[in-house]
């Protein structure tokens, strides 16, 4: 017993080691699954929280709003570019429905708060929760903090903000799922994986194996001899055999010497070259030497690399695959693409896949080749564990000090907040990153730290605080919070399937990716392609799920306001 209260005592002396406490056991809660259903660390740290917060651990709120403020400038940097092309007519359409699902979803959530006789802060709750957008939490906060009220009225509101948040946040993810992979089809009188399949041969899709899109990711290099029949050719000719696909000769040995290859250097019968390609052309029947196949261990000793690439080229943004390949030309001579992501999620890789600024293209090939490709896509993303803290910490201070002015009406001030203005600094620096890939680098494991644990820190910090008062106010708001979470994501995800079906005539997968991504629901993504057996819905995440998540953090200071008022 001294022992359980010696770490009680511990606890209580020292919040940082409650919130790593919280932490762990959050992200230990974060792997349960319930069916398919699976916990994750967001709701996980927020009820581990909750669970320390019982023990009455005193928490600061500047070092619960520090993590927040790296989660916000995280997520604006990675969604700058895509939020801000989102902002053009290539992206309106899309971008109009972001902005309608996610208006009516503020408008639902104020509406049921109002009927339900919620207060300020469990109506925060409900749109952060009923909506999945966890930065929504911190910027309600925020602006509660600056309601001319009580203390201890404010501190309560706060509280209520994360009970109504934990409550609401589970209901909408198992909603959106929900209404995206099986109603959504129904709504819509589609079956969703037939419309895929069609878009994928229309797009030119090579294969129709399930997890296997192009033949871009499926090359390699083999070497072969040259036969009497092909003597005399050029490596330029030898190549052109192939009927213009894509396929080089990287070396070649002849005389014993093996050498780098050279368009106009002519082949003799003996030599053997190393030819670089997608599999299926250097083993079919275009392959004038595929029966003459042997093996060469030096001749294939190619240095290769596969190097992310950040498309930043103006001239080549907004354009197919196929005119890209087109544009770079000889430039694009022995790299190979292996895959195409926007904000994280693979796109479908066909030849009529449009590229955006913003998007990573994996590539592989010689690294001779892979540089001089380079300048022509963007910026090659070298390896390195370097972290530009320079950017990181100018956008946070000179966004934060934009967001900080504000008018005050009666016992409100209106403003875009501390919260909202770091979340625009971290858009600006996502998209300059775009535009010059020197500036503002910020590897992928830092960029999830500052995601990931910048979150879950502040929804543990927020647990606990809200600890004492959790257990409470969930026995007197549960179950009208449940059917308002229920509410708040369905109608908004129903009436935009509705319009984006029946008046804007879009196709039905890339519609319910634009629906997951502007509720900013990766696990309805996922429900949407496992019942479409395709990736096609992430081409309507990317602009939306940037720009989703913008308005919905933008949300939480608006409820304030509009329930305060």
């Amino acid at each position: 017993m001294r022992l359980f209260d010696w770490l009680i005592q511990a606890l209580r002396s020292h919040g940082e080691l409650a919130l790593f406490l919280s932490l762990a056991l959050g992200y230990a809660l974060g792997k349960l699954r319930v069916g398919s259903f699976k916990v994750g660390p967001v709701l996980g740290c927020l009820i581990a929280g909750v669970l320390v917060g019982q023990l009455d651990i005193p928490v600061s709120r500047d070092l619960k709003y520090a993590f927040f403020l790296l989660f916000l400038f995280a997520i604006g940097y990675k969604t700058g570019p895509q939020f801000f092309s989102g902002l053009k007519s290539s992206g309106l359409p899309q971008t109009g429905l972001t902005v309608f699902l996610c208006g009516t979803g503020l408008g639902t959530a104020w509406l049921v708060a109002t009927l339900f006789g919620f207060d300020v802060g469990t109506a925060a709750g409900l749109v952060a929760g009923g909506l999945t957008e966890s930065a929504t939490v911190g910027t309600a906060g925020d602006a509660i903090a600056r309601l001319t009220l009580d203390p201890a009225v404010r501190d309560q509101l706060v509280s209520n903000v994360a009970v109504a948040f934990a409550v609401t946040y589970l209901v909408g993810l198992v909603t959106a799922v929900w209404v995206l992979s099986v109603l959504g089809p129904k709504l819509m009188r589609v079956d969703l994986a037939a419309e895929c399949r069609q878009l994928e041969e229309r797009m030119g899709t090579v294969s129709t194996e399930p997890g296997v899109l192009s033949a871009y990711s499926q090359h390699g290099v083999r070497a072969y001899r040259v036969t009497a029949d092909i003597a005399g050719n050029t490596v330029r000719q030898l190549e052109e055999a192939f009927g213009g696909e894509r396929v080089f000769v990287e070396r070649i040995r002849q005389a014993d010497v093996v050498k780098e290859s050279a368009a106009g250097l002519v082949l003799q019968a003996g030599d053997t070259v190393a030819l670089a390609g997608r599999r299926h052309l250097l083993l079919g029947s275009t392959n004038p030497l595929a029966a003459h196949e042997v093996d060469d261990a030096e001749l294939l000793d190619i240095p290769v690399v596969v190097v992310d690439m950040t498309l930043a080229n103006r001239s080549i943004a907004g354009r197919p695959l196929r005119e890209v390949a087109r544009t770079l030309g000889e430039h694009s001579r022995g790299v190979f693409l292996r895959q195409v992501t926007r904000n994280g999620q693979p796109l479908p890789l066909t030849l009529e896949t449009v590229l955006e600024r913003g998007d990573v293209l994996t590539v592989a090939g010689a690294k001779t080749h892979v540089e001089r490709v380079a300048p022509g896509i963007g910026y090659a993303e070298w390896p390195t564990a370097a972290t530009d803290m320079v950017t990181v910490g100018i956008a946070v201070v000179v966004g934060g000090l934009i967001g900080l002015p504000a008018i005050r009406v009666a016992a409100l001030e209106i403003g875009l907040s501390l919260a909202v203005g770091v979340l625009v600094g971290g858009l600006v620096a996502g998209w300059l990153r775009s535009v010059n890939r020197r500036f503002g680098r910020i590897p992928e494991p830092a960029l999830w730290l500052f995601d990931s644990v910048g979150l879950n820190a502040f929804l543990a910090l927020v647990g606990i605080s809200a600890g004492p008062d959790f257990v409470r106010g969930l026995q007197e708001s549960g179950l009208p919070l449940v059917l308002a979470g229920v509410l708040v994501c369905g109608v908004p995800h129903i009436a935009t399937i509705l319009v984006g079906r029946y008046l804007l005539k879009m196709h039905p997968g890339i519609l319910l990716g634009v629906c997951a991504g502007a509720g900013t629901s990766a696990p309805g993504l996922a429900a949407v392609q496992e019942v479409a057996r395709s990736t096609i819905p992430t081409l309507g995440y990317g602009v939306s799920y940037a720009v989703g998540n913008v308005l919905l953090a933008l949300w939480g200071t608006v409820i304030v306001l509009l329930m305060a008022g």
